[in-house]
């Protein structure tokens, strides 16, 4: 076989009923596609009726990498879980992105993607070495939570094994259940129910290879240069691999850093051990923080209860963010009268207690009396209560149950990156909301920030389009920043990029403005093909319509369907923790607050028809045409979709 620069060259595939493995080459997608989300989008589009449903055989639960994974400074070890998911309502095609060291042992295994369907009729998990795959019997794992079926098979097959597993919730097909690997990485949408579904309990893999750039030269360049704008000194590189070196202490637990492998140098993922030393875990993010004031409250004190919580939430292999969603429902349902202690089994009035959270997540997991329905999800949950249960719901969550962040009521190019998409795109929303949070630590602090009204204006106009993106008073020129948006994140989510480190929009030298054009660079070295910024956006484009018409032949009605909750138009906006006055940058570059803002409706329907204009899709109807399709090299769907009169 050729090689590939850049690409193992090999996509397993496994038929859990028939147990029959299978092997195809990467070369089939990669050309079109890249990698990432993209591969897993063509494999779906092509294999995947729209009649199947998240728990049916026939669901394809696709694992994929990058051409990036497995080469060191890129923070390019990122890896997705794509399939039908249950977390949707409805169902649909959604993905999940993950870090840790399972996507790069995949890689060194010699795989760039594993599609997994059907079902055993018994619990197995698959082992994965190199040229050796099997499907192993797991009777024993059973009911055992995922970071216990992880230690357990790295306790028997070695550790550098990496495993990914799903826990009691995945088994029992609970709609949030995770994948939950190595280093702890985690994966929502409900794939973890999926795994369950198919009785796979876990997935094994190491192995010895290596994949091998185009132009290592050139690499070796990029890399410099990169360093150069993240800003990292000489020695940087060399020291964060000392894991000796990030060692200290913080309320009585000892914590250290837990880089991905090939971290480009993104600090903030770290390992805490509880004060008695019993119990590891990762500490990211929201959930490791979603717990945190509600327990401080509750005990009148900082505690370990959060460190446990989140320990609880990975073990049982539940979704902690629509854990905080669901959390916020109960209690609203129980001021209301609607919910008590008594007819949910779960102590609600002793909320931040380690009580309250170890019964919801035990009663949901196990499907346990009034667990058995939040199982299904808050949006079902809540319907199975009746419309006033429903009502609480309506102003707070997003898709697929999370907490809406990144508001649209304060970002206006948010309102269609959450129309869009079947999930809350986190990778969308960061890149224009933490540039907004630097420019607010400016708008209060001048002197200990760079990132001016100035600043973000250049950075509006060199990564979203236009000056018109900074101005958060008008809905004028942010349908060009949400496509802009979703090309450049989605040509990342096939390469694939850590959120945390790229694009690098804005860095502390010079102008400060940070150069979109890194990732084709990258690109370039590692695989040798002859692209550019703009050729790297087409790929994303070609992605985001792929999957635009996977949700379109699964029934979503185009502009019909392109909504955001209907409370955004309603309720105003008040501050966060994060933003307490919703500052914004206005006309100008004022300093103004969003403050009691909603989303104008007619200007959101506006914006939603430049949006569709700019696509080249039907204004009318938000349905694509096929001619878009036949631009951007997806013939096959635009005939697709042109057979069933879904493109026009």
């Amino acid at each position: 076989m050729r090689e590939q620069y850049g690409y193992a060259g090999v996509i397993l595939r496994v038929d859990l009923s028939a147990g029959k493995i299978s092997r195809v080459p990467t070369s089939e997608y990669s050309d079109r596609f890249l990698g990432g989300r993209g591969i897993a989008a063509k494999i779906y589009w092509d294999e995947v009726p729209a009649s199947v449903s998240a728990f049916d055989p026939e669901n394809r639960l696709i694992f994929v990498t990058g051409p990036l994974a497995g080469f060191g400074g890129l923070s390019g070890s990122r890896w997705q879980v794509c399939g039908k998911a249950p977390a949707m309502t409805p169902e649909e095609f959604s993905y999940c992105n993950l870090g840790g060291r399972w996507g790069w042992q995949l890689k060194c295994a010699g795989y760039d993607a594993l599609v997994v369907w059907g079902k055993s009729d018994k619990p197995v998990y698959l082992f994965i070495e190199d040229d050796t795959v099997e499907i192993r019997d797991a009777s024993a794992l059973r009911g055992k939570g995922a970071i216990e079926t992880r230690e357990t098979l790295k306790n028997g097959l070695g550790s550098s094994f990496a495993v990914a597993a799903c826990g009691p919730a995945g088994e029992h097909l609970v709609s949030y259940a995770i994948v939950l690997a190595d280093n702890d990485a985690s994966g929502s949408s409900g794939f973890g129910a999926v795994m369950g579904s198919k009785n796979l309990k876990a997935i094994a893999v190491r192995g010895k290879g290596k994949p091998n750039a185009a132009s290592p030269e050139k690499l070796t360049e990029v890399k410099k240069y990169a360093r150069q704008l993240l800003w990292k000194g000489p020695d940087y590189q060399k020291e964060i691999g000392k894991p000796e070196a990030h060692i200290e202490v913080v309320s009585g637990q000892k914590t250290k850093l837990d880089l991905c492998p090939g971290c480009a140098g993104f600090d903030g993922r770290i390992i805490v051990e509880s004060r008695d030393g019993t119990k590891r875990g990762k500490s990211l993010c929201g959930s490791s923080l979603f717990y945190l004031d509600k327990a401080t409250k509750f005990y009148s004190e900082p505690t370990e209860v959060t460190f446990y919580v989140n320990r609880l939430c990975d073990e049982y292999g539940v979704d902690a963010l629509a854990i905080e969603s669901m959390m916020k429902w109960l209690q609203r349902c129980r001021h209301t009268g609607i919910l008590t202690d008594e007819n949910t089994g779960i102590p609600l009035s002793r909320i931040g207690s380690w009580e309250y959270m170890e019964a919801l997540v035990r009663k949901m997991s196990f499907r346990e009396g009034f667990g058995d329905v939040l199982a299904q999800g808050i949006q079902r949950a809540a319907a199975t209560l009746g419309a006033k249960a429903e009502d609480l719901v309506s102003d707070y969550v997003s898709k697929a149950g999370h907490l809406l962040s990144y508001c649209p009521r304060t970002f206006p190019a948010h309102g269609l990156l959450y129309a869009m998409e079947p999930r809350q795109a986190v990778n969308q929303l960061h890149e224009m909301g933490l540039v907004l949070f630097q420019w607010v630590n400016w708008a209060n602090n001048p002197e200990n920030s760079y990132l001016s009204s100035e600043v973000f204006r250049k950075i509006a106009a060199r990564f979203w389009g236009s000056e018109h993106a900074a101005d958060f008073s008008t809905y004028d020129g942010k349908a060009l920043a949400a496509a802009a948006i979703q090309d450049r994140e989605y040509a990342k989510e096939c390469l694939i990029l850590c959120d945390f480190t790229w694009p690098v929009t804005h860095t502390m030298e010079g102008d400060h403005i940070g150069d979109p054009s890194i990732d084709s660079k990258m690109l370039a070295a590692v695989t040798g093909r002859d692209i550019d910024e703009r050729g790297l956006y087409r790929i994303g484009e070609r992605v985001f319509n792929i999957q635009r018409a996977i949700h379109i032949r699964e029934g979503h009605k185009g502009r019909t369907s392109d909504m955001i909750p209907d409370a955004l138009f309603t309720t105003p906006l008040k501050g966060n923790e994060m933003n307490p006055k919703a500052q914004a940058p206005g006309k100008d570059g004022e300093i103004t607050s969003r403050v009691g803002m909603v989303v104008d409706r007619a200007e959101f329907e506006r914006m939603k028809s430049e949006y569709y204009q700019l696509r080249g899709w039907d204004v009318a109807s938000g349905l694509q045409t096929k001619k878009r399709l036949r631009e951007l090299n997806l013939p096959e769907v635009a005939d697709g979709l042109g057979r069933k009169g879904l493109a026009l």
